[in-house]
């Protein structure tokens, strides 16, 4: 649950959700028994709130495959609906102390920098990142080394302002000893947010899960003027299964 809540969100606003979720939800089955919308309605405003969904549908898979307990193996945790690579990976190595490569940002600009000089890791994983990270696995104590690289991205070796003097594998960092060469490209930026599609979403998601049952469509109406960006953003909200159009024209969250 952690580590898909924590995927671009940042730990001060994950922990307040987490700590509810696992206060109503303390075990996949009791997830299992609630229907989607209610995943979706105590997500809050984390963002991205599809990853509620696929919480519960990984409720109801762990549930009625596994016997109500996460499973251990990557390939098992694969097999979960909207589980990835980094998650499959992350959960086998820190909750079960498997040995494999937990590829996030951070992990991969540090191999980027540090093994190949290079100030950015491509945009996706390649086949011979993989290789890289997998071969530096040590034999022993893989989680341990799976965060502190993590930790090592996050604080010091920061994609825009790292951390150079601070960094305990300076003596060793290819782009740091070839002289920090530029990226073909400048850095990813983050995204806007104000008056987006996005933003306008997460309004419309925001009056379904406030009110205590199904809302008119006026309710929607209200709660954004542009209304060509509006039934845009509802459509997309039916589309990915986040609302439900019913009968009688009302709109609610997934029964």
């Amino acid at each position: 649950m952690s580590e898909i809540m924590l995927q671009q969100t940042p730990v001060v606003r994950v922990l307040p959700v987490w700590e509810e979720w696992m206060e109503r939800w303390p075990e996949p089955g009791a997830l299992a028994k609630e229907a989607p919308g209610e995943a979706v309605r105590y997500w809050g405003r984390l963002g991205y709130p599809r990853r509620a969904l696929n919480l519960h549908a990984c409720a109801r898979a762990i549930t009625e495959h596994f016997g109500g307990l996460v499973p251990a193996s990557y390939d098992e945790l694969r097999s979960l609906p909207g589980i990835g690579d980094y998650t499959a990976a992350a959960v086998a190595s820190f909750a079960y102390g498997g040995r494999h490569a937990v590829l996030d940002t951070n992990v991969r600009r540090v191999l980027a920098r540090v093994m190949r000089g290079e100030e950015y890791p491509p945009k996706a994983t390649t086949t011979p990142e993989r290789r890289l990270a997998e071969s530096l696995i040590p034999p022993v104590d893989a989680p341990r080394w799976a965060v502190a690289v993590m930790e090592l991205g996050a604080l010091i070796c920061t994609a825009r302002a790292p951390r150079c003097a601070d960094c305990p594998v300076a003596a060793r960092c290819e782009w740091l000893l070839t002289g920090k060469p530029a990226h073909d490209g400048p850095p990813r930026k983050g995204q806007t947010y104000a008056g987006t599609d996005r933003q306008c979403r997460g309004s419309l998601l925001a009056v379904l899960r406030d009110a205590p049952g199904p809302v008119p469509k006026a309710a929607l109406d209200a709660a954004w003027a542009d209304a060509p960006q509006r039934e845009r953003a509802l459509d997309g909200l039916l589309e990915d299964g986040l609302a439900e159009l019913l009968d009688d024209g009302s709109y609610a969250l997934p029964s």
